[in-house]
């Protein structure tokens, strides 16, 4: 299972929403690019981008930052969600060295959509659900739907996506636990291997993903964290030591 930094842009910064509240926004960084130096630095092999101001205008908003962050870092593995919405966005992205797209609102919107980009850009396609009370939730976590994540995780397991980012809503940004129940719970449903993410607080919720992700169906391959990164409760360094003294 591999440790995911998550960076966060808006308006050119590195922040954390609670519960994806505009509101309730932390500014860590003025250089999201030397944060992911840094990230490198402890040991980081794979980062999660989220470009917030892309998921609420709907078209990418930080592309030069993530760009220079893929041209840095060239052995680096990159997912990046926020504003994902068409063919040409996923070109551009993977030209500049991203490797993993994650489509989240227009997948609900669109279901279609996902098939089509997954036939397009094989290998490189994660789909992002962002779940509240198990519904999912679009727009930037301002919309709840009335569509189940656990249906429409199956409905895209055919599809050929590379994982699913699930993200509990409830505990994003609150650093309260992550929702094992859940997580499990989509896990065993599915094939698609889940990359876990909302709640990370310290090596205990590490420790209990760990013990999860080996008794699930398509396994528990990645968990993203943030806050509890730049908070201080989990250290970096001592995450990714505990995941590979498991698996060795």
């Amino acid at each position: 299972m591999r440790i995911i930094p998550a960076i966060d842009f808006k308006d050119g910064k590195v922040v954390n929403l609670k519960q994806g509240q505009l509101d309730q926004t932390t500014t860590y960084s003025d250089d999201p690019v030397g944060m992911a130096d840094h990230w490198v630095s402890q040991g980081c092999e794979r980062l999660h981008l989220v470009d917030l101001d892309g998921a609420f205008e709907g078209k990418p908003m930080n592309a030069e930052a993530i760009g220079r962050i893929a041209s840095n870092h060239p052995s680096l593995t990159i997912q990046l969600g926020g504003g994902i919405r068409s063919p040409e966005i996923i070109d551009a992205y993977l030209e500049a060295g991203v490797d993993y797209l994650i489509i989240g609102t227009k997948a609900v919107q669109e279901p279609e959509f996902v098939g089509e980009m997954c036939r397009r850009f094989a290998g490189h396609i994660i789909v992002g659900l962002d779940g509240l009370h198990g519904m999912v939730a679009i727009n930037g976590w301002k919309e709840v739907t009335d569509i189940s994540v656990k249906s429409l995780a199956m409905l895209f397991e055919s599809d050929g996506i590379d994982a699913i980012v699930y993200t509990d809503i409830g505990k994003d940004g609150m650093m309260g636990g992550v929702n094992l129940h859940a997580t499990k719970d989509l896990a065993d449903s599915i094939e698609v291997p889940i990359i876990a993410s909302g709640g990370v607080n310290d090596l205990g919720d590490i420790e209990a993903l760990l013990d999860v992700g080996e008794r699930v169906t398509g396994g528990i391959t990645g968990v993203i964290t943030g806050r509890a990164l730049y908070e201080g409760t989990l250290d970096l360094a001592e995450a990714i030591a505990m995941t590979k003294s498991v698996s060795s």
